[in-house]
């Protein structure tokens, strides 16, 4: 079923915005096959923010860091849904991830940096939420990031995919 077709209201375009080098890994084929997966559905835009006033700041320490990851990312705030991915986050089952996505026209995911996000960002989101207990690697969060995403779409336009 095309997403024009279905009765629940599809969101155009999802951003996922993170604190990494822009660089191709063992992941790269994985992701461009989940975005592949979700174009029926959704653009999918993979946005990697890594400049040299993070590098320093990272160097410096936690606040200093995170202070940088949310000057990096606020530009990002005020024209679409905003979720942040956190490990003090809302813990969801896919098919209420599927609702955040619902009805929306542009929605941006956050991955924050090797020191998380400062409160001030997270206060300015939408919807804060977690992966699970376990900690992973962004590259491993992305990976899991964009299948949620491809499932909540594939629940959203009942696809056996999320079965």
């Amino acid at each position: 079923m095309s997403p024009i077709m279905s009765s629940v209201p599809v969101c155009m375009k999802v951003n996922i915005l993170s604190i990494a080098k822009p660089e191709k890994s063992l992941y790269s084929p994985l992701y461009k096959e989940l975005e592949k997966m979700t174009s029926k559905f959704s653009k999918i835009e993979d946005i990697e923010i890594f400049n040299k006033k993070i590098h320093q700041a990272q160097v410096e320490g936690k606040t200093t860091a995170q202070a940088a990851y949310t000057e990096a990312f606020e530009p990002h705030l005020s024209k679409s849904y905003n979720i942040a991915l956190h490990p003090d986050g809302k813990l969801i089952n896919s098919f209420k991830f599927s609702k955040l996505l619902t009805d929306r026209i542009s929605v941006n995911v956050y991955i924050g940096g090797a020191y998380g996000f400062e409160d001030r960002f997270l206060k300015q989101c939408d919807a804060v939420i977690s992966l699970g207990e376990l900690t992973m690697s962004h590259k491993i969060a992305k990976a899991v990031l964009l299948e949620q995403i491809f499932r909540g779409f594939a629940i959203n336009n009942n696809h056996p995919y999320h079965k």
